[in-house]
C-alpha cells in the first residue's frame, strides 16, 4: 500500500513517504476571516478533510493544523468600512467558518492557531532572518531580500527579473521592489504589537511560516491551500521557513477553485454563495457530496442543475441504504473498503474513481433487494458504509442521523407517525378505487417535499 500525491513543488505525483513511520503533519492555510464564508472557501476545508480521513484510514496517526488568520489589511479595511473593532469582525466571521466546517462533517483540527496569539513566535523568526542576512529593517517595516535566497519562486515556477510582487499601502524603504513585507509598521488608528523594530502588525506570509514551526517542527509532511496561494503566499512562505534553517513541507497539495462563468468565486465579484444560506436550501450532506466528490485538483463550476444532479445522485445512495434497513435492520460498516475504492483513494486521492465503485455497489445490491438475496444485500451496504464513512458521507453516522442525541429520530418519528396518517387515507381511497383523491394526496406529499414510493410491502416515503 502505497499512497501518491500530486507535489506542486515537483509537478508530478509522488509516492508519499511520511518524515515518521506511522505518522503524517498537515499544515492546512485556513480562513482569512474578513467575511463569512462561500462555498468556494469551504471546498478546501471539505478537500483536506477527506485527505486527512483517508490517511486515518490507512493507520496513520494525523496531526492536522489549520490557522486562521485574524490580522491582514483586509479586515482592517473591512472593520473601518463597518465602524466596529477588527477583532469584533475577526471573531464573527471565525465563528461563521467553524460553523460551516461543522455543518458539512469536517474533523475538527489537531489544532487551529491564530495569527494574533504568535507574534512572540514570529519576531524569533525575523530576528533570526536578519541576523542570517535575509531579512532587514526599514521605516518600522521588516521585509524579506528575495535575492539573498537562491530557491526563491520554484514553486510557481517564475522568473525573478519579470516578478511583479503584490504590495500594501505604507510599505516604505525596501531595498528590491520585489522584497516582500514580513512585519508592517504601525498606522494611526491600526492594531499593533511592540517589536525591536518598532510598533506594528504582522505582514500576511510570516505567521504561517511560524506556526508551521511551532505546531509541527523544522519539517513536515504536506502542506495544503487552494491554488491562488500558490504565489505570493506559498512562495513566500517557504522562502522564510527555509531561510531560518527549516526543512519545512515536503508535500504541496493545492485545491481548485469553485467557479462562477468561469470566474474564481470571490467578494470582490460579488458571486459568492454563503454556506449559511445554501444550507437553507440544499441539504448539508448533499452540498458536501457536490463539493467534495470532484477531483480536489480539478474546477467545479457551480450550477444549481448540477447540485440538483449531486442531490439525485445521493437520494439513490440513501434510498438503497433505507431499504436494505428496512428489511435487516442496522448493517455495521465493513473493516475494510473495497480493493478498488482503495486503489483509486490511493492514486492521488481520486474520490471520483472512488465514487464509481460506491455506485456501482448501490447498483450490486438493488439487484441483490429485488432478487430477494438478504445477505448479499447486507454485505453491499456493509462495504458502502465504509466507503462513505471515509468521504464523510455515511447517513448512517450520528453527524447526520442526529448528532449522537434522539432529538432527530424523535423528530423523524413524529413525522413518520403524521405521514403515515397520510398514507392510510390514501391507502383508503385506492381500495374504493377513488383513484383520484388517492393521486390528489400522492401530488400534495410531493409538494410538501416527501417523495412516496408503493412497494410490495406497502407505501414509503423519504425527503425527495
Amino acid at each position: 500500500m502505497t499512497i501518491r500525491l500530486y507535489d506542486t513543488s515537483a509537478r508530478q505525483i509522488r509516492d508519499f513517504i511520511p518524515l515518521t513511520p506511522g505518522c503524517v503533519s498537515i499544515y492546512l492555510c485556513g480562513a482569512t476571516v474578513q467575511a463569512a464564508p462561500h462555498i468556494g472557501h469551504i471546498r478546501s476545508g471539505l478537500n483536506f478533510d477527506i485527505m486527512r480521513r483517508w490517511f486515518a484510514h490507512r493507520g496513520y496517526d494525523v496531526t492536522f493544523v489549520r490557522n486562521v488568520t485574524d490580522i491582514d489589511d483586509k479586515i482592517i479595511a473591512k472593520s473601518a468600512e463597518q465602524g466596529r473593532p477588527w477583532w469584533s469582525l475577526g471573531y464573527e466571521n471565525e465563528v461563521a467558518f467553524n460553523t460551516a466546517y461543522d455543518v458539512l462533517g469536517c474533523l475538527r483540527p489537531t489544532y487551529e492557531p491564530r495569527a494574533t496569539g504568535h507574534v512572540p513566535e514570529m519576531i524569533e523568526m525575523m530576528r533570526g532572518l536578519i541576523e542570517r542576512g535575509h531579512a532587514y529593517a526599514a521605516d518600522g517595516n521588516v521585509y524579506f531580500d528575495v535575492r539573498s535566497f537562491p530557491g526563491y519562486l520554484s514553486l510557481s515556477n517564475q522568473d525573478l527579473d519579470h516578478l511583479k510582487q503584490p504590495s500594501g499601502e505604507g510599505e516604505s524603504g525596501k531595498r528590491d521592489p520585489r522584497d516582500f513585507a514580513m512585519w508592517k509598521a504601525a498606522k494611526e488608528g491600526e492594531p499593533s504589537w511592540e517589536t525591536p523594530w518598532g510598533r506594528g502588525r504582522p505582514g500576511w506570509h510570516l505567521e504561517c511560516s511560524a506556526m508551521a514551526h511551532k505546531y509541527l517542527g523544522e519539517a513536515f509532511d504536506v502542506h495544503g491551500g487552494g491554488i491562488d496561494l500558490i504565489f505570493p503566499h506559498h512562495e513566500n512562505e517557504i522562502a522564510q521557513a527555509k531561510a531560518f534553517g527549516d526543512g519545512f513541507a515536503q508535500y504541496w497539495t493545492h485545491n481548485a477553485w469553485v467557479t462562477m462563468s468561469g470566474e474564481k468565486m470571490s467578494k470582490s465579484l460579488g458571486n459568492s454563495l454563503l454556506v449559511s444560506e445554501m444550507v437553507k436550501q440544499w441539504r448539508p450532506i448533499v452540498l458536501r457530496y457536490y463539493l467534495g466528490t470532484p477531483h480536489y485538483r480539478s474546477m467545479i463550476e457551480y450550477s444549481e442543475d448540477a447540485l440538483r444532479e449531486a442531490e439525485a445522485a445521493f437520494a439513490r445512495i440513501e434510498g438503497f441504504i433505507q431499504r436494505v434497513v428496512e428489511k435487516a435492520g442496522m448493517v455495521e460498516p465493513a473493516a475494510e473498503v473495497p480493493p478498488a475504492f482503495a486503489e483509486a483513494m490511493d492514486d492521488d486521492l481520486g474520490v471520483p474513481q472512488a465514487m464509481a465503485i460506491v455506485h456501482t455497489t448501490v447498483r450490486q445490491g438493488n439487484s441483490a433487494l429485488t432478487a430477494d438475496d438478504k445477505e448479499a444485500a447486507v454485505a453491499r451496504l456493509a462495504e458502502l458504509r465504509a466507503m462513505l464513512g471515509v468521504l464523510g458521507l455515511d447517513p448512517l453516522d450520528e453527524l447526520w442521523s442526529g448528532g449522537g442525541t434522539d432529538r432527530g429520530q424523535d423528530l423523524h418519528g413524529v413525522v413518520d407517525s403524521l405521514v403515515r396518517l397520510v398514507l392510510d387515507q390514501r391507502q383508503s381511497a385506492r381500495a374504493r378505487k377513488d383513484y383520484a383523491t388517492a393521486d390528489a394526496i400522492r401530488d400534495q406529499l410531493q409538494q410538501s417535499g416527501l417523495a412516496i414510493e408503493d412497494t410490495p410491502s406497502g407505501p414509503r416515503w423519504s425527503l425527495s
